[in-house]
């Protein structure tokens, strides 16, 4: 082999490992950073990573939430209004617009006893905003939409 095709190949070679090396870090980095969303079927059927970061949404029971006394700690239950539902554990001050009846999204971990330990809970930011999972419930459950877009309203 002359030395004009061993260097084309020696480059050739090179930039192959190169791209790989970059695609498999790139591939790496998106996977740790990727919180996927569950509904609460999925949360309560098992379908959900236990122990990894992901989130997960639902409407707050009517007479679910529970404060403990001398700590921030709360927990409710999420459903999605047709069967499906699940506990949530956080211990933190709740967002202004948390309330008994209402769509939210909680981010943390589903622990090995089905009970999922919250670092974030989302409400919503406006009486008209609803992620398209919980509208999608609210339909399928045959709930008064109006009333669950409003919040009570």
């Amino acid at each position: 082999m002359n030395r004009k095709r061993k260097s084309r190949l020696y480059l050739a070679l090179f930039l192959v490992v190169a791209v790989g090396g970059t695609t498999a870090a790139l591939m790496l980095a998106l996977d740790e950073n990727i919180n996927m969303f569950y509904a609460p079927d999925a949360v309560a059927s098992g379908e959900a990573p236990t122990g990894r970061v992901i989130r997960a949404g639902g409407m707050v029971e009517e007479g679910s939430v529970v404060r403990a006394s001398d700590s921030l700690d709360v927990s409710f239950v999420l459903s999605d209004r047709a069967g499906s539902q699940f506990s949530v554990s956080y211990a933190g001050i709740l967002p202004d617009l948390f309330r008994e009846g209402q769509g939210i999204i909680v981010e943390g971990q589903l622990t090995a006893d089905g009970i999922f330990a919250a670092h974030e809970v989302l409400a919503k930011h406006d009486e008209n905003y609803m992620s398209p999972e919980l509208l999608e419930m609210a339909d399928e459950s045959g709930q008064d939409r109006q009333r669950e877009i409003n919040f009570g309203s």
